[in-house]
């Protein structure tokens, strides 16, 4: 198939309001490797104790098995990104659906801790599907359609989570988990297939190469930062162990900001991401994610704790888990209703309005929390507006981003998202370590230390919305990238259709 033009603004003509076959298998298959990419980060979750048992290890050494992958994806991302631009989005779609049922496979045949924990770092390789697939939609469907697509691809984040938890629960009750592993296989390798006989390579690409010195030196900082904020609760936030490496992070981000601003190619092109369309958009994004972490962790383990805890309900796991399922279809049905409002009044008050619905979810869940399905309909609502929120998100990068790096910059969004949602688990991690009541000699988080970590999540949705309110208008983006081409050369890019 061919690599077809990117469509303009001014597409509105008869075939504007009909879903052209290529434009349906596009966004069919994008969302499709999105859900299964999604499913398989949660997937996991709540057979980590039978897993342990099985393999005869620790919890702290068979949380590696979410902990690899989360720290492979965060330096995956912004890569698959760049490499999508100089490369072909289709060709890093294709390597991710690869990767992930490589990944999957490894994990389901290793029969030790170590071999499933390079399986899910290898899984981790493939977490850039969703900002690939966001990239290439914006140059496949006309404008008209383009919010709605983005809109159901990035829905697919939060169904993929809420369905992963509660059918590995039912799973894990009634199968070996090796299950889980198999069906993640033939998720990708459906996703591979679809992928190379369905899609087209939009034609035009960046020019240059891969920055490898900045690749290698934005893996250490992640990892850097990224791995003592997951396990800060453990080794204690003014241990050497935690301060040492998040000081290294620092002075590394510090070294790759001055390295990309001098490459001939980067990594990530830091002038233009400092523009304020970008930068408040990641600012937001990364509010955003922090708020909706609170979501996975506060809600299935709250509502299985036991009452004498003085808020949980006793449930099972399968219950726990279902309790999120209503998250994944409010994310789902709100789509076009972000869609609608992103047509109309455009993604900066789209996103303020999600962020606005999450901190109402949240403030729900502070002051409204004795019936199970009070605790439903909180979750519910918060994630909803979190769907609204990360939908509008690609669209605001889309309006400040040149068309050669789109795929980086919402590589480099993603990424604000991911970097949100860890520091919501190290400081949900901290609260529930220090804030503890018994209950039938086990020790659980206090109702306070969860009601402290959904105000925190209200404001940080609050302050989301106050920043996307910020955003720069189209043109006054317009304005300031216009006044930028006069005072610099605009970048190269190859206009040859790619290859398969």
């Amino acid at each position: 198939m061919s690599g077809s033009a990117a469509p303009t603004d001014g597409d509105t003509g008869a075939g504007a309001g009909r879903w052209r076959p290529a434009e349906v298998a596009a966004l069919t298959v994008v969302s499709f490797a999105g859900l299964a990419t999604a499913l398989n980060m949660s997937l996991l979750i709540p057979v980590l104790p039978v897993i342990t048992a099985d393999l005869h290890s620790s919890g702290s050494a068979t949380q590696w098995l979410l902990t690899s992958t989360l720290l492979v994806s965060a330096v995956a991302v912004p890569v698959a990104g760049r490499l999508g631009d100089l490369y072909g989005k289709k060709r890093m779609l294709l390597v991710s659906a690869a990767l992930l049922t490589a990944g999957s496979l490894l994990s389901a045949l290793g029969g030790s801790l170590p071999a499933m924990i390079a399986g899910r770092a290898v899984v981790g390789l493939a977490s850039g599907v969703i900002p690939l697939g966001i990239s290439l939609l914006s140059t496949m469907l006309p404008r008209v359609r383009l919010a709605s697509g983005i809109a159901l691809v990035s829905a697919m984040l939060g169904i993929g989570g809420a369905l992963g938890v509660p059918f590995a629960a039912w799973v894990g009750g009634h199968a070996d988990y090796h299950v889980l592993f198999w069906i993640t296989v033939g998720a990708g390798a459906v996703s591979l297939a679809a992928t190379w006989l369905l899609l087209a390579e939009p034609a035009g690409r960046a020019v240059g190469r891969l920055d490898l010195p900045g690749t290698v030196v934005l893996a250490a900082a992640l990892v850097c930062l990224l791995l003592p904020l997951s396990q800060a609760s453990s080794w204690g936030w003014g241990s050497a162990a935690t301060l040492a490496p998040l000081a290294g992070s620092v002075l590394l981000l510090a070294g790759f900001v001055a390295w990309e601003r001098r490459s001939a190619s980067p990594l990530v092109d830091v002038v233009v991401n400092a523009r304020p369309g970008l930068l408040l958009t990641n600012l937001a994004s990364a509010c955003v994610g922090f708020a909706l972490f609170a979501t996975l962790i506060g809600t299935a383990s709250y509502v299985e704790a036991p009452a004498s805890t003085g808020y949980g309900f006793g449930a099972s796991i399968l219950t726990g888990g279902l309790c999120l399922l209503p998250s994944g279809l409010a994310m789902l049905l709100l789509a076009p209703v972000s869609a609608a409002i992103t047509n109309h009044f455009g993604p900066k008050v789209t996103l303020a309005t999600g962020a606005a619905v999450i901190a109402l979810g949240f403030l729900a869940r502070v002051a409204i929390d004795r019936q199970l399905w009070e605790i439903v309909v909180g979750t519910a609502v918060a994630s909803g507006g979190a769907g609204i929120a990360y939908a509008a998100m690609p669209s605001l990068i889309g309006r400040s981003a040149p068309r050669s790096e789109l795929a980086a910059a919402n590589g480099l969004n993603t990424l604000c998202r991911a970097f949100g949602s860890s520091v919501a688990s190290a400081v949900g991690g901290t609260l529930f370590a220090s804030q503890l009541v018994l209950a039938g000699g086990q020790a659980y988080p206090s109702h306070g230390a969860y009601r402290l970590l959904f105000g925190l999540c209200a404001g940080a949705a609050v302050v989301a919305a106050l920043i996307a309110l910020t955003v720069p208008t189209r043109r006054e983006s317009d304005s300031e990238a216009s006044t930028e081409l006069t005072e610099q050369p605009a970048p190269a890019v190859a206009s040859e259709p790619a290859a398969g």
